[in-house]
């Protein structure tokens, strides 16, 4: 499973919305995920993929993580599992 897949499963799992229905130009807020949802998703990311996201939930715009739409999300996940490797 790619990268990409993995987090639009864990996007969809968080808006309780089938896979489908995310798409890369979705914001989190489009597809009805509320900060704790996005909280969750971040763990469910790190655990998945065993990195640490740059994220501060109580400051989130001042993170260096993007979390503006799904196609970013993916790029920093992709760009943190490098930087790990």
């Amino acid at each position: 499973m790619t990268v990409k897949d993995r987090i639009v499963e864990i996007i969809a799992e968080q808006a309780v919305l089938d896979v489908s229905d995310v798409t890369m130009d979705s914001t989190l807020e489009d597809l009805g995920i509320d900060s704790l949802g996005l909280v969750e998703s971040i763990f469910a990311i790190e655990e998945a993929f065993d990195i640490q996201v740059p994220f501060n939930a109580n400051d989130p715009t001042e993170s260096d993580f993007d979390i503006s739409s799904v196609a970013s999300i993916i790029k920093a996940v992709e760009d943190l599992v490098k930087a790990q490797s």
